[in-house]
């Protein structure tokens, strides 16, 4: 049986669960609190040294990172169905694999200098974020965490998030001449994907693809599927949706008028 360590909203959790939901794989879950601090467990840390979730154990293997645990499961389990046949469109699908990683840092970005920052502020003092970034594993990691809590949008990482989203949102436009990134039906970078783009809408973001018209259909597209219900749908705390998306509307005004800025160069 597979087993996944993953918390309810982390979107590297998401988008492997929508992964297992589309290949249709059973699976059991062990859910850590991130808020509560489980990923810094010594014994999750001995999974994952990291502290970061997802994490899949299969059968004693231990695999850690959220794309190459997709690309584990569809080539293990699902005869490798969601990478596309030919060199130069599977070099193109890893490719925006690997760009997962530049992505999420541009999600993580965005979500905790606005609504997530909030949310953290709300029951904790100005102190715990040196606290927090403290037990952070990898140093600079846990630098830029306090600098989004104590800066929020005035954070110097803010335009290193604009130069990925803005890249992953323009070459997703390119490369949207059908419905999926992988062509008639969900592929391996389509799921790769979709629970980064959810989270900047679910924080009332969608603005950042304003121009960029095949975005929106795509992202809906999504929604209309089980597999999106039952990977992220499924997960969302009762509420927490509409609080998330107020708390970054108050966000979106001062963000817009930075992301322009920047696009303009």
């Amino acid at each position: 049986m597979l087993t996944l360590y993953h918390a309810p909203t982390s979107v590297c959790s998401q988008k492997v669960r929508v992964g297992l939901a589309l290949m249709g794989l059973e699976w059991e879950g062990r859910l850590l609190d991130l808020q509560r601090g489980d990923q810094f467990a010594p014994e999750y840390r001995a999974l994952n040294p990291d502290a970061v979730v997802p994490t899949l154990v299969d059968d004693g293997l231990v695999v850690v990172e959220s794309s190459l645990i997709l690309e584990y499961l569809d080539a293990e389990y699902n005869g490798g169905r969601l990478m596309p046949a030919g060199r130069a469109a599977r070099v193109a699908a890893r490719h925006w694999l690997l760009r997962c990683l530049h992505i999420h840092a541009a999600v993580n970005t965005l979500s905790f200098s606005t609504a997530y920052r909030e949310r953290f502020l709300a029951s904790h003092g100005p102190e715990d974020a040196a606290a927090l970034a403290r037990r952070f594993p990898d140093p600079i990691m846990g630098a830029k965490r306090r600098d989004l809590l104590e800066k929020g949008i005035e954070s110097a990482y803010l335009d290193q998030a604009f130069l990925h989203l803005g890249r992953c949102i323009d070459d997703m436009q390119a490369q949207l001449s059908g419905p999926w990134l992988g062509g008639e039906a969900p592929g391996i970078a389509d799921v790769a994907l979709v629970a980064y783009i959810d989270r900047i809408d679910r924080l009332g973001f969608a603005g950042f693809w304003a121009d960029r018209p095949a975005i929106a259909p795509w992202l809906a597209r999504w929604r209309e599927t089980p597999a999106y219900a039952e990977g992220i749908e499924a997960f969302i705390p009762p509420g927490s949706a509409d609080q998330t998306r107020a708390a970054g509307a108050r966000y979106w005004p001062a963000l817009a008028a930075r992301w322009a800025a920047f696009r303009a160069g």
